[in-house]
This record gives C-alpha cells, sequence and structure tokens, in this order.
C-alpha cells in the first residue's frame, strides 16, 4: 500500500492516480474528507496523531506527509518556528521508539507544531519490518531542518535521502509556490526531479534539453495571454475551513473572461460597476451589475476596451501582485478573510480615450480557478462551501508537483498533458 498521511482534499492521491497508482489517505477534516470521496479516492477519517501505526506494519510500499502547514506558514502566526525545538526533540524521541508527544506538546504554543513530527511515529514502526520503499514529504521552507533531521535518521536506517527546496513553477505549476522536499528510497538515489520549466525559455543545448517558460495564469485558466506563472496558495482555518475569504454570495467572476483581457460588446448582456459608479459619477457606460454570483462574467459595451489584468494575493497594502501573463504568486485563505481578487489596469491606448469606460471593480477569484491554478483539474469534485473549498485548496500539494515527485519512486514516465489545466 501508499499511505498518505493528512492527506487534505487528494492533491498526492490525483497524481497517483494520473500515474496509475492509488493510496489510502488519512485525513481528518470533514469536507476533505467529502472532497476525496467524490474524486474516488480511499480515505479513513482519523486523527492521524492517534491513529495507531500496527495495520500498516508489513503491508506499506510508500508513504507520504504533508503536515498542515498553519503553524509554520507565513500567512500565520508562525508559533511553529517557537515550537521548533520541541518539534525536534519529537522527531528524536520517536525515531528512538520514546513516545514523549503529550508532555512536548503541553509545552508548545501551538498545537499544531507537533503534527510536523508525526511521520517519524510510523516510519519508526515500518522500520522494524524493513519499510517503507520510499518516502515523499512536503512542507513550507521554514521546516527543511526537520527534514533534514529526518534524514540523519532514515540516513542510519539504510535510505538514500535529499532534502531542499523546490519551486513549483520550475515543474509547470502556474504558481511560484516554494516548498521544502523530502524524498527518500530504499532501491535508488534519490534526487530531486530534473525542473522543466525556468523563469525564462532556456533552448536545448549540447548540455541537455532546454527548459520551456514558467505557465502563465493566462495559460493555464485558457485566457490565451503570454506565458509565465502564480503566487503560492497557503490556507488557514479551522475544521470547517476557516472564515471564507470572503462573504458569501460575491457578486463577481472571471470565470468565463477568454478574450485575454479584452471586454468585447455584446448587445443585451450586464456590465461590470465601476469605481467612478460607485463615487456617484455617471455611469455612462457602466450600469450596475445584478448579475448571480456564479453567473459568466461581464463584458462593457460601447468601444471594445482593453485592461491589463493581474491577480492580487489580498487586500493588504504590501499584496503580491502579478499580471496574468505571469504565474501567481502567495495566495492566502482562510483566518486572515483576504480578498485574493482580479485587477485591471487600463491599456495605453484606452488611457487615451477620454471616452472610454472606467476602470472595472477588482473581480474575485472563484474556487475553480484556484484549483485550476494548484493544477487540480477544472471539475475537481470541491466540496463544502466556498471558504472551506479554498481552505482545502490552499492546503493542498499541487498534484503536479507531486507527479514529478513520485513518479521515479512508481518507476512509470510522468506526461505532463495529463494534466492539462484549463476546462
Amino acid at each position: 500500500m501508499i499511505v498518505d498521511l493528512f492527506a487534505g482534499p487528494g492533491g498526492w492521491s490525483h497524481a497517483l492516480t494520473v500515474l496509475g497508482a492509488h493510496d489510502i489517505g488519512l485525513e481528518w477534516d470533514a469536507w476533505a474528507c467529502k472532497t476525496r470521496a467524490a474524486a474516488g479516492q480511499v480515505t479513513i477519517r482519523t486523527d492521524v496523531a492517534l491513529y495507531p501505526t500496527w495495520p500498516w506494519v508489513g503491508r506499506t510500499r510508500g508513504l507520504i506527509a504533508s503536515p498542515p502547514c498553519q503553524a509554520w506558514s507565513m500567512a500565520g502566526k508562525r508559533l511553529g518556528l517557537v515550537d521548533q525545538p520541541l518539534a525536534h526533540q519529537a522527531v528524536a524521541d520517536l525515531a528512538a521508539g520514546r513516545d514523549t508527544r503529550a508532555q512536548l506538546l503541553a509545552a508548545c504554543r501551538d498545537e499544531r507544531s507537533l503534527l510536523a513530527a508525526e511521520p517519524m511515529r510510523y516510519l519508526h514502526a515500518l522500520n522494524c519490518t524493513g519499510e517503507p520503499e520510499w518516502v515523499a514529504m512536503e512542507e513550507v521552507p521554514d521546516v527543511l531542518p526537520l527534514w533534514k533531521q529526518y534524514a540523519a535518521v532514515l540516513r542510519r536506517w539504510g535510505f538514500s535521502v535529499w532534502t531542499g527546496i523546490l519551486n513549483a513553477a520550475d515543474y509547470g505549476v502556474p504558481q511560484t509556490r516554494r516548498r521544502a522536499i523530502l524524498l527518500a528510497s530504499r532501491i535508488r538515489t534519490a534526487q530531486p526531479p530534473a525542473p522543466t520549466h525556468a523563469q525564462v525559455a532556456e533552448p536545448e543545448s549540447l548540455f541537455g534539453p532546454g527548459r520551456a517558460r514558467w505557465v502563465s495564469m493566462a495559460q493555464a485558466l485558457g485566457w490565451g495571454a503570454t506565458d509565465r506563472p502564480i503566487p503560492t496558495v497557503c490556507a488557514g482555518g479551522g475544521p470547517g475551513g476557516g472564515p471564507e475569504p470572503f462573504p458569501s454570495g460575491s457578486r463577481k467572476t472571471l470565470s468565463d473572461a477568454r478574450d485575454r483581457g479584452t471586454w468585447t460588446p455584446r448587445p443585451g448582456e450586464t456590465i461590470l460597476a465601476s469605481r467612478r459608479d460607485k463615487a456617484g459619477c455617471a455611469p455612462r457606460h457602466c450600469p450596475r451589475d445584478n448579475r448571480a454570483a456564479d453567473g459568466p462574467a461581464p463584458t462593457f459595451t460601447a468601444k471594445v476596451h482593453r485592461w491589463s489584468w493581474s491577480l492580487r494575493s489580498n487586500n493588504q497594502a504590501n499584496a503580491t501582485v502579478r499580471p496574468l501573463s505571469e504565474p501567481a504568486g502567495t495566495l492566502f485563505f482562510g483566518h486572515r478573510a483576504n480578498e485574493c481578487t482580479w485587477v485591471a489596469e487600463p491599456s495605453a491606448d484606452q488611457e487615451e480615450d477620454p471616452g472610454a469606460a472606467p476602470v472595472p471593480e477588482p473581480i474575485r477569484i472563484t474556487a475553480r480557478e484556484a484549483g485550476i491554478l494548484q493544477t487540480f483539474p477544472a471539475d475537481y469534485p470541491w466540496a463544502g462551501t466556498k471558504g472551506q473549498q479554498f481552505s482545502q485548496i490552499g492546503n493542498a500539494v499541487p498534484p503536479l508537483l507531486a507527479a514529478h515527485l513520485l513518479a521515479p519512486h512508481l518507476n512509470v514516465p510522468l506526461n505532463p498533458d495529463d494534466f492539462a489545466l484549463a476546462a
């Protein structure tokens, strides 16, 4: 079996499915379990920290672990860094067969900090029978020192191990998501997969194959703009997924904007309200938008107006803003109630036209769009409210990155075309 600890909504699992394999996921969040069930993935709803290890002994080929990132993420209070010595102690004790989690947890500032030590409990139990054959683990960059401690233990147990930071954009993910990775194997040399993409395209040479330019948001979403990637999605929140990143019934989406940022007039369609309209100016080109929450994106009448669209990661002053022609930066969903929005600026010819419509208001990103930017299929069956869906998406491993990490362990080729993004 392949055991997937902290399985979430199925980032690793979807990658395995595409590669022709399957896992058994351990996950406690009810909505993530519902999403997994709808996606056809085998799941045990449980607390990884409480589930026994004996059912897996003698039966496990691979172990996957992506502990929750909230205690360590820059999107949160980062109390995991304060608790880091306790996490290191937990790893050392568990590797020696001593379970001191209760005492260490009582001293933690964030009860989630020790979850990063849980995989060692399973590894210690499995090692008694020479298992697993391979290990793949992922977390936010600040957890890398902990992964290095794991690596030292696994090497003593006969594993080849690699640890380091990988950028998901280097593997075709339309998102500059940097993650601490641990790869270990008993039967092959552990090493990171060769990058397939680069910030600047690299032509083929005598020294090896070239690399394509980073995949842009426009490419991933099928909006046809240019080429390059998008922000990291890291979510927080409690069992229900935390507060929604924006209010229920939000009235604007960009889901059907497939005209490269060009709003073309179509008679009879509604039009987006503008900042000028809100300020009390005559809405000559901008009647108010009364579309349903999930209705198609609006268009401007009058002339064909061109806008340059970018994705703003949140509503704070230092928010990352990336144009559609690049990958996204880091997207935060959940406990900060940030609004991840598409923002528009007029093109040069638009600015020179005094009769042009005002710049559109920001348009909120949809769960479907966020899922695509994580390389999930456009029709992935996300369960729950918008807030619960965004929390799942933000916490998930991008399936395309997961596939690059897993394919060598499974000894199967990876065809990136199997991860087509836009519908």
